[in-house]
């Protein structure tokens, strides 16, 4: 595990833009299973999820059509929640960070860290906002 006063500011810049936090298996089942969209953002320590993956989410926070709710795992941290997570998002193997779209508890897109990497968060979050569109 990441020491927690090195990982609390990179929690922070979701939970900033109203991302709920999980740490629990529960948590993660409770919101994506819940009617309507969850967006599911498995958040890391990387640089990818610093430069291109949180910023996408927090400019994808601000469109005008959004998931019923956004919630947040931290990978290395918050184990359990993120391996319910990850199981939910199947057949997409596991990676972080990570942002997936279900809606009444089923996968409908799915963001893999290599779509990720190398990307400007501006493509990140116009990928979002498309699936906004489509699926909220």
């Amino acid at each position: 595990m990441y020491p927690e006063d090195i990982v609390a500011p990179m929690r922070s810049d979701l939970t900033q833009v109203g991302v709920i936090e999980t740490r629990t298996p529960e948590e993660v089942n409770q919101n994506i299973k819940a009617e309507g969209t969850t967006l599911v953002v498995i958040n890391s320590v990387c640089g990818c999820a610093a430069a291109n993956a949180r910023p996408a989410v927090k400019m994808a926070s601000e469109h005008s059509k959004k998931p019923s709710r956004m919630i947040t795992a931290f990978a290395g941290n918050d184990v359990e929640a993120v391996k319910t997570a990850r199981d939910l998002m199947a057949p997409f193997p596991p990676s972080s960070p990570s942002i997936a779209l279900f809606k009444d508890g089923k996968l409908v897109h799915m963001i893999e860290r290599h779509h990720i990497e190398g990307r400007q968060a501006e493509m990140i979050a116009a990928n979002l906002t498309a699936a906004f569109d489509e699926f909220c």
